[in-house]
């Protein structure tokens, strides 16, 4: 991949298609009787009328914006606007209680709020809040301002599955890597219409959603809010989309339905957020005739491993390596492991996605062993250079001696017919006792899942107990909360 251009500004580079072609619709809100749709004209002319009120407002290079926005087109305008004016825009998810939004404003000491009302925002930070949000997008323009590609850009926070969510601080240069998914995951083109089901609000919307496709000339095509998984098949069938995106949980949804998906301007799907079971994929394909293609990514890299229609993933494997990256598969001691075995899975300090570093006050600071940064999945590397993903390693399960990935346990019974949604679990049977359990939603006997795991699981990883759930604990962007599982199993034994 060639290195990105200097010098640069990433909101500059979202929109420089997109001024090329300043009639098309760049932006298309769907709702079930009516659409409200923005050319790219209108959104440069928002996204620059944003930098310019922003700068306006005093804000000066290199001061964080902490975004409180709804799920809605200030959110995107918001976001790049502050990348324009040379800001570090922070978003932030809009469901988040006082005190959590307090304890991330107090990580990131931001130089202003951007909102909306019926937001909640922090208590105790005593950072102007700015809520005109009309008068900011038609203030006078700023065209984007350039510089360093590896200055700040913006700041994500982890997902906190294994303690406090993190500030993570990327570049400018972050939006140049992701041309490897053009083709190493999206298939992507100019003539695309790409819908996908999540919220403004959301990072994976932000990126696969809506950067990417403007970054290329394409469409964005994003449901309005309230609109439900049952008014999608419709959706992409009236409005022509050629790429859908969302997660394991809306395919889910979506094919549990009787109605018929005819979508015949359909190219693909793309999923992420979570492990996609192998068992949707087939019934994915059974029931469109298109195929899905997963990727795995992260709050510190994105999505860097994925399948692609010139290149899809094997059955049962996550993807490949997308063009340009630079990964390795190391053991606990930070040496390669041999093909075959699993290991970390690791990206190399020079890959142009990975993040600057966690933010600590003043300094920015990257974890490495070596020249690399562990990212926490493991996985192994097949003869063809495929993936196989074996879950996290924080999530590793411990009974009996034994340290299992629960990923690998899920892929055999959410294969099988009647499971639903499944998770595997420890359960502590005695005070010094765990054993693992197979929470699921489906009908299955119990029986029936015995003998599963007696054909496919070894003794040590063959669940004890199998417990039926009306529904598994999933975010709102229907990623399992791991955290969760312990409270729908108390009491089982």
């Amino acid at each position: 991949m060639d290195p990105c251009p200097a010098p640069f500004n990433l909101a500059g580079y979202v929109l420089a298609a997109g001024r090329r072609t300043p009639d098309k619709i760049a932006l298309a809100l769907l709702g079930p009787t009516r659409s409200e749709r923005w050319s790219y004209a209108r959104l440069i002319r928002a996204i620059e009328g944003m930098a310019g009120g922003l700068r306006a407002a005093g804000l000066t290079p290199g001061d964080r914006v902490l975004l409180r926005l709804g799920n809605t087109p200030a959110f995107p305008v918001g976001f790049l606007g502050a990348l324009a004016a040379d800001l570090v825009p922070v978003p932030t998810a809009a469901g988040l209680t006082v005190p959590e939004i307090t304890a991330l404003a107090r990580a990131i000491d931001p130089a202003a709020i951007l909102a909306e009302d019926g937001i909640t925002l922090p208590g105790g930070c005593r950072a102007p809040v700015l809520t005109d949000l009309a008068s900011l997008m038609v203030h006078h323009p700023m065209a984007p301002v350039a510089g360093d590609p590896d200055r700040a850009g913006y700041i994500v926070f982890t997902s906190g599955s294994s303690g406090r969510p993190k500030p993570v601080v990327h570049a400018h240069r972050a939006i140049w890597a992701r041309r490897m998914m053009w083709d190493g995951w999206y298939g992507l083109t100019p003539g695309d219409r790409l819908l996908h089901s999540g919220a403004f609000n959301w990072t994976y919307t932000l990126g696969t959603g809506l950067m990417d496709p403007w970054a290329i000339g394409a469409t964005a095509l994003i449901p309005t809010p309230g609109t439900g998984p049952e008014a999608l098949p419709l959706l992409l069938r009236r409005h022509d989309a050629t790429i859908f995106a969302s997660v394991p949980g809306i395919y889910r949804k979506l094919l549990s339905r009787d109605a018929a998906l005819d979508l015949p301007r359909l190219r693909h799907g793309l999923s992420a957020g979570e492990k996609l079971p192998e068992r949707l994929r087939g019934a994915w394909r059974q029931a469109t005739g298109t195929e899905l293609h997963e990727a795995l990514g992260m709050s510190e890299c994105s999505t860097f491993i994925s399948g692609a229609p010139d290149r899809p993933a094997p059955e049962g494997r996550l993807g490949f390596p997308q063009p340009g990256r630079r990964i390795a598969i190391l053991s606990e001691d930070g040496n390669a492991v041999a093909r075959g075995d699993t290991g970390i899975l690791a990206v190399h300090r020079d890959d142009p996605g990975l993040c600057l570093g966690y933010l600590d006050g003043d300094r920015t600071e990257l974890p490495l062993a070596g020249d690399w940064f562990l990212t926490g999945d493991l996985v192994s590397e097949a003869p063809d250079g495929a993936l196989g993903y074996h879950g996290r390693r924080d999530d590793l399960l411990t009974t009996g001696g034994f340290r299992i990935a629960p990923a690998e346990i899920e892929a055999v019974f959410a294969a099988a017919p009647d499971v639903g949604d499944c998770a595997a679990c420890a359960v502590m049977v005695k005070a010094d006792t765990a054993v693992l359990a197979l929470i699921h939603t489906g009908p299955a006997a119990d029986s029936a899942l015995r003998a599963l795991a007696e054909t496919h699981l070894a003794d040590y990883k063959r669940p004890r107990l199998y417990l039926r759930r009306p529904a598994l604990p999933r975010s709102a962007n229907g990623k399992l909360d791991r955290r969760a599982l312990p409270d729908l199993v108390k009491g089982a034994t």
